[in-house]
């Protein structure tokens, strides 16, 4: 499974969003109608299931599905 699956999987299991809406170019906040704590919660569960800390910083960029997956794609091992 690579990291979009995995990532697009969390997104659905964790919250009210279709499988079909979730896509590189989805936001979060547009497309998929998450708000701020709900996007808190998802990124908390991607650092778990990727073993990956995601800075603050990095945080304020993640506008897209596509966002996160770049993010974790070049900071796993």
């Amino acid at each position: 499974m690579n990291v979009f699956d995995k990532v697009k999987k969390i997104v659905v299991e964790h919250t009210s969003v279709s499988e079909d809406s979730v896509t590189l170019e989805a936001s979060f906040q547009d497309d998929l109608d998450l708000d701020s704590l709900d996007i808190m919660d998802l990124l908390m569960v991607l650092e778990e299931e990727f073993d990956v800390q995601i800075p603050d910083e990095e945080l304020q960029k993640m506008k897209t599905v596509g966002d996160v997956v770049s993010y974790i794609s070049e900071n796993i091992e």
